[in-house]
């Protein structure tokens, strides 16, 4: 029988690899998760289901940060903003919130009225102007509601020039008292008469022939209307003129006028150049408003075939020309047929 060697590891010179404590650790963490196994018994289900079950400890990965090569460009990290938080309401704040939203309710109650009226239509709107007390005799006689009428874009110039017409009543009610007054210096009855005969036909006939269809023109963006204030307006830039100029004996107290009074009464001269001052600025303001008026009416891209165009739409449509239309064919046609039973007989 052979003889066996003697154990290498026994001699201690020699260093054992199992002596090394990391070998040692795999070795008892190696035993504990196979305690479990060696007394495992597939055919027996009580003592499986008895049997405690052994998880292994897991831990996550950790990625490993690592430093870019030299000379590599790296994005710096973004600071991260602090939102502040928002500050308390005062009272201030709270009242000026409550206000607001007081005049958005008032705005929305102002605009379902006028949507109202709007859907109520013309027919149902009672004439307001002019405001007259309701035991006057005389009724108003137009409708006029910038506000609901005109659209939010135009109501400025047409509110400029309702004031353009209210300070040229005022002018010629002014001419009035500085005619009164050369009439008492002795310069006559003659201009003290004209002057209440242009108040009394010149205010009433600018409301209607310029005014008026200024009004409807940028109501329903009419290209008719906006020739006939053209023309008028021309005509009124022209009366103004020759107002502010004062010819003697023209029954307005302008430049010539006024001057003449300086040397009757220095009083009288100084009224008789408020007026012509209020002549000149009505034609300064005048001029102004007819190019602006006229800039808008070329930005609408409107023209006199399409005022022509209307003008015709409008005569077919109103009813008086309809009727006298019907009147003359219906006596066309009785005139043929009576000019045929002549001749067949």
């Amino acid at each position: 029988m052979p003889q066996f060697e003697d154990n290498p590891f026994s001699d201690p010179t020699i260093d054992n690899p199992f002596s090394d404590p990391s070998v040692q650790q795999v070795a008892r963490s190696t035993t504990n998760a196979t305690r479990g196994l060696d007394d495992y018994n597939p055919f027996d289900g009580q003592q499986n289901a008895n049997q405690a079950t052994v998880q292994q400890p897991t831990q996550p990965a950790i990625m490993q940060a690592v430093s870019p090569p030299a000379g590599q460009y790296t994005r710096p990290a973004q600071p991260q903003q602090s939102q502040a938080p928002p500050q308390n309401f005062t009272t201030a704040d709270f009242q000026e919130l409550k206000r607001r939203q007081e005049e958005l309710e008032r705005k929305a109650e102002e605009l379902a009225r006028r949507e109202a009226e709007l859907r109520a239509g013309s027919a149902g709107r009672r004439n307001n102007w002019p405001p007259l007390p309701a035991f006057c005799p005389v009724q108003p006689c137009f409708y006029q509601d910038i506000n609901v009428d005109i659209p939010l874009e135009f109501q400025r110039i047409v509110r400029h020039l309702y004031h353009l017409w209210m300070f040229h009543a005022l002018v010629l009610a002014l001419n009035i008292i500085g005619a009164m007054s050369l009439m008492i210096a002795g310069q006559g009855f003659t201009i003290f008469g004209l002057s209440i005969l242009y108040f009394v036909l010149l205010t009433p006939f600018s409301f209607i022939c310029w005014y008026r269809p200024i009004y409807k023109a940028f109501r329903s963006d009419s290209s008719f209307n906006f020739m006939v204030f053209f023309f008028i307006f021309l005509f009124q830039i022209i009366i103004t003129t020759v107002q502010s100029i004062g010819f003697s004996g023209g029954g307005s107290c302008g430049l010539i006028t006024s001057i003449s009074a300086f040397e009757v009464n220095v009083g009288v001269g100084i009224i008789t150049l408020l007026v012509t001052i209020g002549f000149i600025t009505s034609v300064v303001a005048d001029v102004m408003l007819m190019a602006k008026v006229h800039r808008i009416y070329r930005s609408t891209g409107a023209s006199l075939a399409k005022a022509q165009a209307e003008f015709t739409t409008e005569i077919f449509r109103n009813q008086h020309v309809q009727t006298a239309a019907s009147s003359a064919a219906a006596a066309a046609v009785n005139a043929q047929i009576a000019n045929a039973n002549s001749n067949r007989y």
